[in-house]
């Protein structure tokens, strides 16, 4: 593990009441894996998160990457968990390290939604969305389930133990600050790179107002 993989460990811990186990919250750009009990749990608007395990050696872990790629153009290195390409190989790779065979992986996958109204032509959803399905396919890891797309940020919870992933989609604007500051990072980035002059999230329309969706466990 190099010295940029583990300063994107996810490093904050806490025992959560309602379901009573401890938890990690992972923030964009980080991963983490476990053999414990425990959940792992994140916010997602368009990026996405890969939940994979090895039921057999009792092990597995998750990501929560930004985009795809990074811009060939940048000065910025691809070595960076923000991007796809280098959080699934992190993941994987470290997964490996701590005994998973890739044949016995399964992987769930979560998140590439169109978020913010009227911002669909930078397809940041879709792309990621894309990416992470066929990084697997090329990677011969068996998709078991997945819940991609759509306008709604999502709340994961993962289970590495067993596998389950209940996923809530969150429309109350409390549940969704997160999301919205993740949100503006991206398109400000994006909207630098393309010489694209500044926009305001009240311009992009975030959806707010309403309440939680029932989760769906996976």
């Amino acid at each position: 593990m190099t010295a940029l993989d583990l300063k994107q460990l996810a490093t904050r811990h806490y025992f959560d009441r309602e379901l009573e186990i401890s938890a990690v919250k992972l923030l964009p750009g980080e991963y983490y894996i476990t053999v414990e009990n425990m959940v792992l749990t994140t916010v997602l608007g368009s990026c996405v998160s890969a939940c994979v395990r090895d039921s057999t050696a009792g092990v597995g872990g998750m990501n929560h990457f930004m985009l795809p790629d990074a811009d060939p153009s940048s000065r910025e290195t691809a070595a960076a968990l923000r991007y796809g390409r280098y959080a699934m190989e992190v993941l994987l790779n470290e997964l490996f390290k701590a005994g998973a065979r890739r044949e016995r992986l399964e992987a769930k996958v979560f998140g590439g939604g169109a978020v913010l109204a009227n911002m669909s032509m930078l397809n940041i959803g879709d792309r990621n969305a894309d990416f992470v399905l066929r990084y697997l396919q090329m990677e011969q890891v068996r998709v078991a389930a997945q819940d991609l797309r759509g306008k709604l940020p999502r709340r994961i919870n993962y289970f590495p133990g067993t596998g389950k992933v209940t996923v809530r989609k969150l429309i109350r604007q409390d549940d969704t600050l997160m999301v919205q500051r993740e949100e503006q990072v991206l398109v400000q980035a994006l909207l630098k790179q393309r010489g694209r002059r500044k926009l305001e999230l009240g311009e992009a329309g975030f959806l707010q107002g309403f309440p939680n969706r029932c989760p769906a466990t996976l």
